[in-house]
């Protein structure tokens, strides 16, 4: 079962959302928080293996994230949030958050998200994936095309990464260990200096659909 903690100030939007996480038995919802600082103090207590932060929070959901990440209190953050402003994107992924997904989504897409996440796959709602890959991808990176730089077992990976496939499922396409596919992404994110899944499919589509 996953581990989640949950913050948001808004109280009715709050218990909606924890009933819909926690219907399905598939998630523990181990502490409910209204501002950063619960947040972080519940993350430290609980050591979740996600902190689902609101963004625009008492205390700043960014600022709890960076703060969760940096003392290694929860597995992984994503920010729920209706900010589509470039500099909230920007300052959630470099606070450490690998998720950001904007409040509307489906109850059931949400649960199915927060699993990835759980994994480690990060996540960018994707009518925020354009200005994902311009705002975390400099003019330098494009044109060295790091692309180039990849094996074709590399490239063949993050084909299918980048069609939204998990390591486990890439690992049963591929007959290979999870594990291998971990170490490959790793490599990959080196090669293309993303900082994520999220970046390195977007780089990806950039370099493939030109």
């Amino acid at each position: 079962m996953i581990k989640l903690i949950v913050a948001d100030d808004h109280p009715i939007f709050r218990d909606g959302l924890v009933k819909s996480i926690a219907e399905t038995g598939d998630f523990e919802i181990v502490g409910i928080a209204a501002s950063a600082q619960e947040a972080v103090e519940l993350a430290a207590k609980f050591k979740p293996d996600v902190a689902l932060l609101d963004l625009s929070m008492p205390g700043n959901g960014i600022t709890a994230a960076a703060r969760i990440v940096e003392a290694q209190t929860a597995k992984y953050v994503a920010m729920l949030t209706v900010s589509e402003d470039d500099a909230d994107v920007t300052a959630a992924f470099q606070a450490g958050a690998i998720g950001y997904v904007l409040k509307g989504v489906s109850a059931e897409d949400l649960r199915r998200i927060l699993k990835g996440i759980a994994r480690g796959d990060a996540h960018v709602s994707p009518g925020l994936a354009a200005q994902v890959l311009k705002i975390m991808q400099s003019p330098k990176k494009v044109d060295q095309n790091p692309i180039d730089d990849l094996t074709k077992r590399e490239e063949q990976i993050l084909r299918l990464v980048a069609t939204g496939q998990s390591n486990r499922e890439v690992a049963d396409q591929l007959n290979l260990q999870e594990k291998t596919v971990k170490h490959y992404m790793t490599t990959i994110l080196g090669k293309l200096h993303a900082r994520n899944r999220v970046e390195a499919a977007l780089i990806a589509h950039e370099a493939w659909n030109r």
